[in-house]
């Protein structure tokens, strides 16, 4: 039997950056081994939800640039889980703004670490099913979000191709198929 891990042990620590989204920390940290991490980088910033929307013969997507891909992202519809606001309250309302979509039913996927060796956030995952259309997205001035309708037969194709690049989406939709909540073959959602 292997011995069980343990925490490391904070012994310094500083904000070295502080901004809307992202809050970077220098720590000393000891290591239950014995030894020491001079500067270690902890990495805060707000916690998110994503959304895989079946609107029956149709999963509700998204493209957007995104900068440190250096070109555009397919992706679920997502965003940032405002103060105060619970993980489903903040799917709901980021499916409703980014691409003018509602469902009944939001069924929780996962709560997950996107990058746990340096980050503190935490993405939590949905699956709507029923989505259907019932306005115009409702966009901040510093987004452009393209509304994106994808056949299911058509998502595995889009992530192996590279035109879905984000892991963590993907590990939703993964997660989903899963559970037999939609199947790509079926063309709709099951849930």
């Amino acid at each position: 039997m292997r011995p069980p891990l343990h925490p490391w042990q904070i012994l310094e620590s500083r904000a070295i950056l502080e901004r809307r989204w992202l809050t970077v920390h220098e720590q000393r940290v000891g290591l239950p081994q014995g030894g020491e991490i001079e500067e270690f980088h902890l990495i805060e910033a707000p916690s998110w939800v994503a959304v895989l929307a079946d609107a029956g013969n149709h999963l509700v997507l998204v493209e957007q640039y995104r900068h440190g891909l250096g070109g555009a992202s397919l992706e679920l519809p997502a965003g940032v889980i405002d103060e105060g606001e619970s993980p489903e309250e903040a799917a709901r309302r980021e499916l409703r703004e980014e691409t003018g979509y509602e469902a009944e039913r939001f069924i929780p996927l996962a709560e997950l670490s996107p990058e746990p060796a340096r980050h503190t956030t935490r993405a939590f995952f949905f699956f709507a099913s029923g989505a259907r259309r019932v306005g115009e997205q409702n966009l901040e001035a510093c987004e452009h979000i393209l509304l994106r309708k994808l056949a299911a037969d058509d998502l595995w194709e889009a992530a192996m191709s590279g035109r879905i690049a984000h892991a963590a989406h993907l590990g939703a939709v993964l997660l989903a198929e899963r559970r037999g909540l939609w199947r790509p073959s079926v063309g709709g959602g099951r849930g």
